[in-house]
């Protein structure tokens, strides 16, 4: 699904992205199903919404793709405004699953950890990447992990994800 796919302003392969979150998912205690969903989190939002759902389903069950549906902040086309889509996917994941939360948390922690590298590399030029920008991205990220703090998501993870967060703050100047 992803196989021409590039991370965000690079050439690395949208899979890496795909396969560490597996990989952070499996080294915080995830089932099959929960590793099975985090690298196929983003395929219903970005490789074609109500079909990729149904054969997702068909291959790898309820479970996963209730999970992958949970990690899907929209599947309309167009997509709706980013500042509503976001809100909307912050009060959904204080009411989304354990599974869906473990897995959101480690997409979370991945892209963040791209983030403040690409950040380090290129400085400013990064937020150009982003549809919120610098402060709208920011904001998300400090809301999400407020949301999953409230909900109990793993407090390692959370706390790593704060602490990612914490420092590509300090470099932007503390904007947020």
């Amino acid at each position: 699904l992803h196989a021409r796919q590039l991370r965000k302003g690079s050439e690395i392969p949208y899979t890496a992205h795909l396969l560490s979150v597996a990989g952070l998912a499996l080294q915080n205690g995830a089932t099959e199903d929960e590793a099975i969903a985090a690298i196929l989190h983003d395929a219903i939002e970005d490789q074609g919404g109500g079909p990729t759902r149904q054969e997702i389903r068909r291959r790898f069950g309820e479970a996963v793709v209730a999970i992958v549906n949970a990690c899907t902040d929209t599947d309309v086309v167009p997509k709706p405004p980013w500042r509503e889509r976001k809100e909307s996917y912050i009060a959904h994941i204080r009411e989304a699953s354990p599974s869906a939360r473990l897995v959101s948390a480690c997409d979370k922690l991945d892209n963040a950890r791209a983030i403040l590298g690409d950040y380090r590399q290129i400085g400013e030029a990064l937020w150009s990447r982003f549809t919120g920008g610098k402060d709208g991205t920011l904001w998300y990220y400090r809301s999400l992990i407020e949301a999953f703090r409230q909900a109990g998501t793993n407090q390692a993870l959370v706390e790593e994800l704060d602490r990612v967060v914490a420092e590509i703050e300090r470099l932007a100047g503390g904007h947020g």
